[in-house]
């Protein structure tokens, strides 16, 4: 079937630079230059929001003003800046200022090894490059083989003998009094940035991301938000929001760097996720805004401390990146006395960031497992295998369009065909829509198994063994392996990581308890006739999305391995 939004229409809106429009909010206007923006709780730091607001200014004149008058040089035609940090302040500050400055920037993973930073250095054609004291060694590696010169490396946080930083930039054009460069113009498909896909299957491809695209990303927000009753709870209280989703994922770039700074809202500023740091910080700050993935949701419930530590300041929570399963959503929810919901939406970097939201109570609040309703002016289709309209609740392929979806993909007119057809963004993603336009996801579409010509949902069987009542598993993952009645057919393998319970238990028991809880709940063709192996963690990149590949070529490599052993 096909669906528009339950929401109002997107009122017209001009092309405008985003930094303008975010600057020109109403929070802006309503809310005093002394409020509290961005806090740094590790070094002590915090920024108000007019700080702020006068530090991009700075920042973005310290940029495009030439070496010799102070400045970085930077030119507003033919740059690509590479930024590769885990969180700090100065990140949102060099995101803000490139906007403002409309100089397009590449979102570099923090985590990124030498042979990947090969390949996200040269496919985003980096020009410039500010890193993360931390991160400087092996991006000097990496970046002597792709020609980024010495001289456009930058330190971005911090001080390193010898290297330019972004904070003596800012501080050599105040010191000259340069006058401020105004915000450039932009028209519909002026490039924003680039950020990098999963990569779960294959190399990441770089999504282009214009600045219209993050101005109808905001005002779907804006609409959303106009129709939606206000939290009783929040009006009450001073939000404050928690940053630790890395910048550098489509997740944290809008729920860190550009929501908090449009709405106003005081955001603490992690460097990356640390369950720890996190229980410490939400009773310490009074967090009520907390966005996480299923890991590290999964992370706070089985915490030693969850039980002891105060969560009733959280009144907004989340989660985004992967799918949340929904026992895990009603397990933290019972552990937040003030949150109505654990909300869910559905996201890709090429739809900006999002497509669904919660629904709110306007359109009948929340379902369980379900990934929520579109959002303001998207459209979606359902589309079977054949090309043609999946009815109400059949599964189908995920097709999207509206203001957000990207551009494409950076000099990759290939994959761009591929996936962005007439308008619509074919997401790669299963889902079916109830009778209400609630969205439920099933299942990625290059997961799903054929098993003796059945469809088998890896995801299905993840939450069937999830809810095995003895508690014996904190995480687990399904894919297929080899083993099937045929060379290309694959049977389904769990990975499962042990709780306390399961290690009392042992290794053998539990497998055993678990076969047994599958072949009584499911259809045997589902049964895991691929095995069950234990392992210390299941391998996820740093926004939560499981790594099946890695465990199935590990599988595959000791398959043949035993093979080799016979001959």
């Amino acid at each position: 079937m096909h669906y528009k939004s339950l929401y109002p229409p997107l009122p017209a809106y001009k092309d405008q630079n985003v930094h303008d429009f975010i600057f020109s909010a109403p929070a802006q206007g309503e809310q005093p230059d002394d409020k509290d923006l961005l806090i740094d709780p590790l070094a002590l730091k915090k920024w108000t929001k007019g700080q702020f607001r006068e530090r991009v200014l700075d920042c973005t004149t310290a940029l495009v003003m030439p070496v010799a008058q102070g400045g970085l040089g930077l030119t507003q035609e033919g740059e690509m800046v590479a930024i590769m940090s885990t969180n700090c302040l100065e990140y949102i500050t060099l995101v803000h200022s490139l906007l403002r400055a409309a100089i397009p920037f590449a979102l570099i993973p923090a985590s990124s090894t030498a042979f990947e930073l090969q390949h996200l250095f040269r496919t985003s054609e980096a020009t410039r490059l500010f890193v993360h004291p931390s991160l400087l060694p092996q991006a000097l590696e990496v970046s002597q083989q792709v020609g980024i010169a010495e001289d456009r490396i930058y330190i971005l946080e911090g001080r390193v003998e010898g290297r330019k930083n972004l904070a003596g930039a800012i501080a050599e054009v105040r010191k000259r009094q340069v006058p401020r460069v105004p915000s450039r113009p932009v028209t519909r498909d002026t490039l924003a940035y680039l950020v990098f896909s999963s990569g779960t299957s294959g190399l990441p491809k770089a999504v282009m991301i214009s600045q219209r695209n993050v101005l109808a990303s905001l005002i779907q927000v804006a609409v959303a938000a106009g129709i939606e009753p206000a939290n009783p709870i929040l009006e009450k209280i001073q939000p404050v929001n928690l940053g630790f989703l890395p910048i550098y994922h489509t997740y944290g770039l809008h729920y860190v760097c550009i929501r908090p700074v449009w709405m106003v809202l005081p955001t603490v500023v992690i460097p990356k996720w640390n369950a720890d740091t996190v229980l410490e910080l939400i009773p310490k700050y009074r967090i009520s805004v907390l966005s996480l993935t299923p890991p590290a949701m999964l992370q706070l419930v089985n915490h030693r401390r969850i039980r002891e530590t105060d969560l009733s300041s959280v009144v907004l929570t989340g989660s985004g990146a992967a799918h949340l399963p929904p026992k895990l959503a009603r397990t933290f929810k019972s552990m937040l006395k003030n949150a109505e919901s654990v909300g869910e939406g559905y996201g890709m970097s090429e739809m900006t960031i999002s497509g669904t939201r919660t629904a709110p109570s306007t359109f009948g609040g929340p379902k369980p497992g379900s990934s929520g309703i579109l959002l303001p002016g998207i459209e979606a289709k359902i589309v079977r295998d054949d090309g043609t309209l999946a009815g109400s609740n059949e599964p189908g392929e995920l097709w999207l369009r509206g203001d957000n979806v990207a551009l494409g993909y950076w000099r990759n007119e290939k994959a761009t065909k591929e996936t962005f057809v007439d308008g619509w963004v074919h997401t790669g993603d299963r889902f079916r829509v109830d009778s209400d336009q609630h969205f439920f996801f099933v299942e990625r579409t290059k997961d799903i198994l054929k098993v003796s010509g059945a469809q088998v949902s890896p995801t299905e069987i993840e939450n069937v063994l999830l809810a095995q009542p003895d508690k014996l598993i904190l995480d687990v993952t399904v894919a297929g392996v080899s083993g099937g009645r045929t060379s290309d057919e694959k049977v389904p393998r769990a990975w499962i990581v042990l709780s306390d319970e399961g290690k009392q238990r042992g290794a053998d028991a539990v497998v055993q308890a678990l076969h047994t809880w599958i072949q009584k709940n499911l259809s045997k063709y589902k049964w895991l006739r691929g095995g069950i192996e234990v392992v210390d963690e299941i391998p996820k990149n740093p926004t939560g999305k499981v790594l099946r590949r890695v465990l199935q070529d590990r599988y595959e490599q000791q398959q043949a391995g035993k093979e080799r052993a016979k001959l």
